[in-house]
């Protein structure tokens, strides 16, 4: 008989339906959860914030060219190992782990294509790619395109989208792309050809130091990071707190650092206007 005479029962334990992975996105602005389709649709914006997440460079050149006019500059070069680097993981193991994770040879993708029918050359950095760090691949790829827009007479466009500036693992081969960058659109300034820079979360070091700081037309993405050295190492070393905002784009925008800030969904219109402006 049933204990205090109750009939017995049989424990069932269902197994809950697990939710697959890959679906849903928590914002880093304002910590709601996103569904990843949603997000897509907008461009990798938060609805509810506005927050900006990263794009990869080919998402970026998709939502900035004319369906299928893009065409790829120098897709198959890749970094070498000129300084033999050891560490904790070797350069090459570097190189080939960001490789295979983002199906990229090295940190930029560059071309050429249209923006509501205008041609313009861009190269746009990848942050996936060793923190989109300029070493010497990266520096010629740009430096070609550059080369390439000034030849053929055409506007240039650089997205930056680097939290590592110059790559460490190259030493001085590094260093030396700021200046070859730099000199390249200085030959192109003086064709009067346009360059607009577009700065994205984060834009920091030798390459906001370089190419990302000389645009004619220096656009940025809505609380981009956006400087040389970080907010927490600059009050380490002044040992003070820094104003509220600090290096972001609308800070930047304030003191005259930038000209504009774009949210995304706008950005192909504004440079379309920019370039019909200057065309």
């Amino acid at each position: 008989m049933a204990l205090f005479g109750k009939p017995k029962y049989t424990i069932v334990r269902v197994k809950k339906k697990e939710i697959p992975d890959g679906l849903w996105t928590k914002c880093e602005g304002c910590l709601e959860t996103l569904y990843n389709k949603t997000l897509e649709e907008n461009l990798k914006v938060c609805p509810k914030c506005n927050y900006h997440f990263g794009l990869t460079a080919y998402e970026r050149i998709n939502t900035l060219f004319d369906k299928d006019t893009f065409v790829e500059f120098d897709k198959e070069m890749f970094s070498v190992d000129p300084l033999d680097f050891k560490g904790p993981k070797t350069y090459k193991d570097k190189l080939k782990q960001d490789q295979d994770v983002t199906g990229l040879k090295d940190a930029v993708v560059s071309g050429e294509g249209k923006i509501e029918g205008k041609g313009a050359v861009v190269a746009v950095t990848d942050s996936r790619f060793i923190m989109g760090s300029m070493g010497s691949v990266v520096g010629e790829k740009i430096t070609r395109a550059i080369e390439y827009a000034t030849k053929n007479r055409l506007p240039m466009i650089i997205v930056s989208g680097s939290g590592g500036g110059a790559r460490m693992y190259e030493g001085m081969y590094s260093l030396m792309q700021m200046a070859k960058t730099c000199a390249a659109l200085a030959y192109h300034r003086k064709e009067k050809l346009l360059y607009v820079s577009v700065l994205t979360n984060p834009t920091m070091a030798g390459i906001m130091a370089s190419f990302a700081g000389v645009g004619d037309i220096i656009i940025a993405e809505p609380n981009a990071l956006i400087g040389f050295t970080g907010p927490r190492v600059i009050e380490q070393t002044i040992r003070q707190k820094l104003p509220v905002g600090f290096q972001r784009s609308e800070f930047l925008l304030d003191h005259g650092l930038i000209d504009m800030i774009v949210h995304r969904k706008n950005m192909k219109n504004n440079l379309s206007q920019l370039l019909d402006y200057f065309g």
